[in-house]
């Protein structure tokens, strides 16, 4: 086989449509397009949404749906009963030892540390955030926390 040898499939390629080229075509006179009317001009035809007058769907529905603050940071929570079975006493939990053992997807996400779950052991907790109730727990069990200073980029957790 060689490169002149090539030939697309039967059917594969069709002929363009050649309107208005006398009666004998079978598409001349007015081309397929019907006797006069706004779609037999050229040109012709309405604008996406129009409706015929009628109130378009568009301008039926309410305007906005809601505010989306381009500013809002979205902590990823870590409950306590996770962190009671992922770490050992004296261990320090921060976003990279959280990330490490498949807590948190990507290690500069900010963390919410919330209090489900008890806490027995001594854990250094370094997060973003900590609820009050999971604060007391830690620091009932011996353990610290430490609050992270949110970085300003957008991580892409906050996205």
């Amino acid at each position: 086989m060689k490169l002149h040898d090539l030939r697309p499939d039967p059917g594969a390629r069709k002929k363009r449509k050649r309107v208005g080229r006398g009666t004998g075509s079978g598409r001349g006179k007015t081309a397929g397009r019907g006797t006069k009317g706004q779609n037999a001009r050229s040109g012709g035809g309405v604008r996406p949404g129009f409706e015929g007058g009628q109130l378009p769907l568009i301008r039926r529905l309410p305007k906005l749906r809601g505010f989306k603050n381009p500013f809002k940071i979205h902590y990823v929570p870590v409950n306590l009963d996770r962190l009671s079975e992922r770490f050992q006493a004296g261990e320090e939990v921060t976003p990279e030892s959280l990330h490490a053992r498949g807590l948190l997807g990507e290690p500069d996400s900010p963390v919410v540390v919330l209090a489900r779950g008890e806490v027995d052991k001594p854990l250094h907790v370094k997060a973003h955030r900590v609820s009050a109730s999971a604060r007391q727990k830690i620091e009932a069990a011996g353990g610290t926390v430490e609050l992270l200073p949110l970085s300003t980029a957008p991580s892409r957790a906050q996205v």
